[in-house]
């Protein structure tokens, strides 16, 4: 199972649809909120890359179960850059009004 979750966590398709999930949630947070869009799309990813590319390696239900795992934990990272940028985006942007 470790190496499910590191073969997981290494995964580039993985990271980039963990990463566009985040911008996704980001962009649409006024409307739909951050808690559910983000559970439910760690969830759709962690069931949805198993069933569609088996590997063959391990059982589904091994295969999801180290998705979400995996997903959380490069969900972390990629949340707290993206909360830094638009952070930053907002305190420059508050700089250049005040000129």
């Amino acid at each position: 199972m470790t190496d499910l979750v590191l073969s997981q966590l290494t995964d580039l398709f993985r990271i980039g649809l963990i990463a566009a999930l985040v911008i996704t949630m980001f962009r649409t947070s006024a409307v739909t909120g951050r808690v559910l869009p983000l559970t439910l799309g760690v969830v759709f990813v962690a069931v949805i890359l198993p069933t569609t590319m088996p590997s063959g390696q391990a059982s589904l239900t091994d295969a999801i179960l180290a998705g979400l795992v995996s997903n959380l934990v490069i969900l972390v990272p990629v949340l707290a850059v993206a909360t830094l940028v638009a952070r930053l985006r907002r305190r420059n942007h508050a700089d250049s009004d005040s000129i």
